[in-house]
């Protein structure tokens, strides 16, 4: 883990994917995601074949550069340098981070999924930046093994991942938000709740303003204590 290169993924992460019941295609999706001024874009392909999967990867990539947005692909690391992005985000089924080689690790952040304290616990050895954890509410948007997490349970992932920042993942709505931030996430992924929105655009850009109303409340939190703590 490169000192504070997980630092660039905290923020709203909205993951596009081929998933036909949304009616749009990853890199529609990641337009609007990038209009919105999401932090994260992040391509998963679970139907396409690696030639669409790389079309589709390189132009979010374009996308993404000309936003100032970070680019994640899952799953494949060679795709992932081939397409130009910033970082491969690994499942728990992929190659573990310790198969990437050393040269394309030291072209691409790594981002890694856990569902369970034992996932956590192993993620804290290896060699990543930041660790997503969920399904915390359940998800819509793949068939998952696991139930959902909850805020407890999320609560105890923050805590086990720490140094490295946490994205949560699952179910996520724009009305958690508050909750999720006030446990300490650096993050949410997002899929069905932008992916299904009738304006993809406008909910991802909720998702964001919300976001970020967190962080500063979080900032004027800081301040009033540090200023009753020079009080005392």
């Amino acid at each position: 883990m490169a000192e504070g290169r997980g630092d660039a993924y905290r923020g709203v992460h909205v993951l596009c994917d081929d998933d036909p019941r949304w009616g749009r295609d990853p890199a529609s999706q990641a337009r609007a995601a990038c209009r919105a001024g999401v932090a994260v874009v992040q391509l998963r392909t679970k139907h396409a074949g690696d030639r669409q999967t790389l079309e589709w990867a390189r132009e979010i990539r374009a996308l993404t550069r000309r936003a100032g947005v970070r680019f994640v692909l899952n799953d494949r690391f060679d795709l992932a340098l081939l397409a130009g992005a910033d970082a491969v985000h690994l499942g728990q089924e992929d190659l573990p981070p310790s198969a990437v080689p050393a040269q394309a690790r030291a072209r691409l952040a790594i981002g890694r999924s856990t569902h369970t304290p034992e996932q956590l616990a192993a993620a804290r050895e290896e060699d990543v930046d930041y660790v997503a954890f969920g399904p915390v509410f359940g998800t819509r948007s793949k068939d998952s093994p696991f139930a959902a997490r909850g805020l407890e349970a999320l609560a105890d992932a923050v805590r086990l991942a720490a140094p490295r920042p946490l994205v949560a993942i699952g179910g996520i709505e724009e009305a958690h938000l508050p909750a999720l931030r006030s446990l300490g996430v650096a993050g949410v992924a997002v899929i069905s709740a932008i992916a299904a929105a009738a304006d993809p655009e406008a909910a991802a850009a909720r998702f964001v303003a919300e976001f970020q109303a967190g962080e500063r409340r979080e900032v004027r939190g800081d301040a009033r204590g540090a200023e009753r703590g020079a009080g005392a």
